[in-house]
């Protein structure tokens, strides 16, 4: 029998001027996963699935940076987010 995964989510927030790294705004597995997803939806800020990097996170405290070890993963989700702003902005 396949075990069920349960889904994770975590919100992080980047503020260059503000932030050494990107901090950490939310996480839930589960029901409060689907709701951070569901809330991220409803105020139009992009998704970026890896479900591992989600479960990394999930080990970690809200209002923490993210380490150095994630330093280069979480980049190419700031990459991922930052094509999506100027796609949107040229419209």
């Amino acid at each position: 029998m396949e075990k069920k995964k349960i889904k994770e989510a975590a919100a992080l927030r980047y503020s260059p001027d503000k932030n050494g790294a990107p901090e950490i705004v939310a996480l839930g597995k589960g029901e409060i996963a689907e709701k951070i997803i569901e809330k991220a939806k409803e105020s139009n800020v992009p998704l970026y699935e890896d479900a591992e990097l989600a479960h990394t996170l999930n080990f970690m405290e809200i209002g923490s940076e993210i380490p150095r070890e994630l330093y280069e993963i979480v980049a190419k989700v700031l990459v991922f987010v930052s094509d999506l702003d100027s796609k949107f902005s040229e419209r």
